[in-house]
């Protein structure tokens, strides 16, 4: 098992967001071993999918420079269905995103935040 990105079912990108609805495949690696009976997408995984898929569509700088307003409040699970939303805002440098997903009528927010970026010689 050495898969670290999930499956990008569809994706829409305009000049500063993007929007990507991902699976989060089972057999991606960062499940394994967190937890043995309750696998779960580490938070440290979702932060670097959010920055991975920022530069990779949004062309961010990619040096990572802090977090801020973190909040981790559902888990997602092996194979879960999921939509991932990137804002950039170029003035303050900062990336915002949100992880979401659909639980009948209700949208589950799984964890948002803030991080700053800059280039990798700041």
């Amino acid at each position: 098992m050495t898969k670290r990105k999930p499956t990008v079912l569809n994706s829409d990108v305009q000049s500063a967001s993007a929007t990507l609805c991902i699976q989060a495949d089972a057999d991606i690696l960062d499940f394994c071993g967190h937890f043995n009976h309750f696998p779960l997408l580490p938070g440290v995984t979702q932060i670097d999918w959010a920055l991975y898929y920022a530069v990779e569509h949004l062309n961010v700088p990619s040096a990572f420079k802090g977090m801020e307003v973190i909040k981790f409040q559902e888990p997602i699970l092996p194979d879960a269905i999921i939509t991932l939303t990137l804002n950039w805002n170029e003035e303050t440098q900062k990336l915002a995103f949100k992880y979401t997903s659909i639980a009948g009528e209700d949208i589950v927010v799984h964890s948002s935040g803030k991080m700053k970026l800059g280039s990798s010689s700041e």
